[in-house]
């Protein structure tokens, strides 16, 4: 209508055209001030109602009541669909006001529509008509503008549900999330076999030697943004309708790491800003998406979008929100498939059980651990199978590597927790024990821990400080962890005998080889001699050698025999010493007898892995 102003006022709104207003409509406590003939224009409801207060008026007048011209025309419209926002448009539609459709508000204006009636039966070009034309061209071409109708259909329900708003959409962004190109053509990731980039992607450097781990997570999807604003009921049945279509599983699992990223608290910084602006949800619904995550996330075990980081995370919040005990199984052991790629601070997990004492929850890495040897024998009895058929790919090759790099994780987690008082000897002993021996190239990072907790524990028996020594191999500690180890008062008598022993051995065969060195450096002016003459010779060399390596083996044995023999005279003498004097100390004994036999070293101590001198580091929690 020309010259109309339409405004409110408080809890009123108002069209003015010059005439006065015959009908008031109350939607949610807002009075609508306004005109019947451009409602009952648009509105079969509308003019229905306001043709039955027209009636009713009538027979009031015939019977000579005094009634009142507002009352008659009062119409309250409950549970209207989108609000009093929502009718407001409407309400601009019906005078001829242009209104403004978006992806926000389509699916409320078709609800009201239809909850109004505007049909094209009763006008043409009706609201009903206006705004399925425009779902239709626009909101489902695409996914973003889908996923904005589809989060407007939550509060818009059944009557989204019944009118096929909510479904046409679920279908719409699984179509097109299905019809997007790969991760590989989306982002200009090479996809032929020949391009050095892509053995790259297949974990062979361009030389065909393995490389762990260089295979970057691919980006992204832009709709893994967009469906985070779903809540979960609705996010299911989009995820349900991708699984139908048969939508890449690295596509959903994509997915679900970023929704669940926005909605579990603490799996991201960008949750923690978000969960700032927004409320939280229930326990109850972050423990139902934790189980739709797991139970989604696929079974492969080198997935190149879960990281280790964000499998701990899952785990802890498992933990904190008592998660059953199958969903916890299903993370640890999704863990344990990539265990190797995971860091200290990712094991470092708090313990928040009741029922355990210690501050970090051992039992939990353990399992982890032993998932992971399991992941290992089955990877060791496909290797020949696969080897044969000339089908082993990268990942099954780099087995070892693995286990090194699993054995020094382990390691530094025995050294972080060393310090707890509450840890037992036999935790700390099983989990030390778990790995094969072949795991550990030195057991420098292992003798570390086991100083770390005998010094953290000093009220141990000698039979669980013997326990918890036993762990570690002398035989393959190197000769600076010998050194401090024949020095250290806080080991049994045992095994310091056992370290001084083998680190004996490591110097004759390291006098052995120089030995050798120089014999083959002067068997050099030979080699003109013919074949069989340098062959014979070689063989009486090789022989003598092994004659004058034995001799001297015998010696040191010998002269070992002697020492055992006479540190344990000395230990008797201590121990009756100690017994007369009553204030002695076992340490200071100690000390005592290794100056008599010139033991004088500087403490220093290796690496687990690596033959440089590291010096020791103390425990964070220490």
């Amino acid at each position: 209508m020309a010259g109309e102003r339409l405004g409110s006022r408080g809890q009123a709104w108002f069209c003015t055209t010059g005439l006065p207003s015959d009908v008031v409509i109350e939607v949610e406590r807002m009075s609508y001030h306004l005109h019947k003939f451009p409602l009952m224009s648009k509105s079969r409801k509308l003019h229905l109602l306001i043709t039955e207060r027209e009636k009713q008026r009538q027979e009031q007048e015939d019977g000579e009541e005094e009634i009142e011209e507002e009352e008659l025309h009062h119409i309250t419209l409950t549970d209207f669909p989108g609000g009093a926002e929502i009718f407001e448009a409407a309400a601009k539609f019906c005078y001829g006001v242009k209104i403004e459709l978006t992806s926000w508000t389509v699916a409320a204006l078709r609800c009201a529509a239809e909850y109004l009636e505007m049909t094209e039966d009763f006008a043409e070009e009706n609201l009903i008509s206006r705004t399925e034309r425009f779902i239709t061209q626009s909101v489902l071409r695409n996914i973003r503008d889908s996923t904005k109708t589809l989060k407007s259909c939550e509060d818009l329900m059944p009557l989204a549900e019944d009118l096929g708003i909510l479904q046409r959409c679920v279908d719409s962004i699984s179509a097109r999330a299905c019809a997007s190109p790969d991760f590989s053509s989306l982002f200009g990731w090479p996809i032929s076999d020949n391009d050095p980039k892509s053995i790259l992607w297949n974990g062979i450097d361009a030389g065909g030697r393995r490389k762990s781990g260089i295979r970057p997570p691919p980006p992204a999807e832009p709709w893994f943004e967009d469906l985070t604003v779903l809540s979960l009921p609705v996010y299911k049945r989009v995820i349900a309708a991708m699984r139908a279509r048969d939508l890449r599983p690295e596509a959903i699992e994509g997915s679900l790491i970023s929704y669940a990223k926005s909605s579990i608290p603490g799996l991201s910084r960008s949750s923690r800003k978000r969960a700032a602006a927004s409320p939280l949800a229930s326990e109850t619904e972050q423990r139902e998406l934790l189980e739709t995550v797991i139970t989604n996330l696929t079974s492969e075990k080198n997935s190149s979008l879960v990281t280790t980081r964000f499998l701990f995370g899952l785990l802890k919040t498992a933990n904190i929100l008592r998660a059953p005990a199958a969903s916890g199984s299903a993370i640890e052991k999704k863990i344990g498939s990539q265990l190797e790629k995971a860091t200290l601070d990712d094991l470092l997990m708090p313990s928040y059980s009741y029922l355990v004492d210690t501050l970090y929850d051992v039992d939990c890495v353990e399992r982890i651990v032993g998932y992971f040897l399991e992941r290992q024998e089955e990877t060791s009895a496909i290797v020949p199978a696969e080897e044969a058929a000339g089908e082993v790919d990268g990942s099954l090759r780099g087995d070892n590597t693995a286990l090194i790099a699993v054995a020094k994780l382990v390691d530094g987690y025995l050294a972080e927790i060393a310090s707890d008082a509450n840890l037992k000897a036999d935790k700390f002993c099983d989990l030390a024990l778990a790995l094969p021996d072949h795991a550990r190239v030195y057991d420098d990072g292992l003798y570390r821990a086991t100083d770390l907790y005998l010094k953290a524990h000093p009220g141990l028996s000698e039979e669980e400080r013997e326990k918890v020594c036993g762990v570690v191999d002398c035989q393959k500690l190197t000769l600076e962890a010998c050194t401090h180890a024949a020095q250290n008062d806080r080991l049994p008598l045992r095994s310091v005998v056992q370290v001084l022993f083998f680190e004996q051995l490591q110097l004759r065969r390291a006098v052995a080889g120089t030995i050798l060195a120089a014999d083959a450096a002067s068997s050099e002016p030979r080699a003109a001699m013919s074949e069989d003459s340098v062959s014979v010779l070689r063989e009486g060399e090789t022989w003598r050698t092994a004659v004058r390596e034995n001799q001297v083996l015998k010696l040191d044995m010998d002269s070992m025999r002697s020492r055992v023999q006479e540190l344990e005279r000395e230990c008797t003498r201590m121990k009756r010493a100690l017994e007369r004097m009553g204030g002695d100390t076992r340490a200071g004994a100690l000390s005592g007898f290794t100056r008599r036999l010139g033991c004088r070293f500087a403490t220093q101590v290796c690496d687990s892995h690596e033959r440089t001198v590291v010096q020791p580091r103390k425990p964070r929690n220490e």
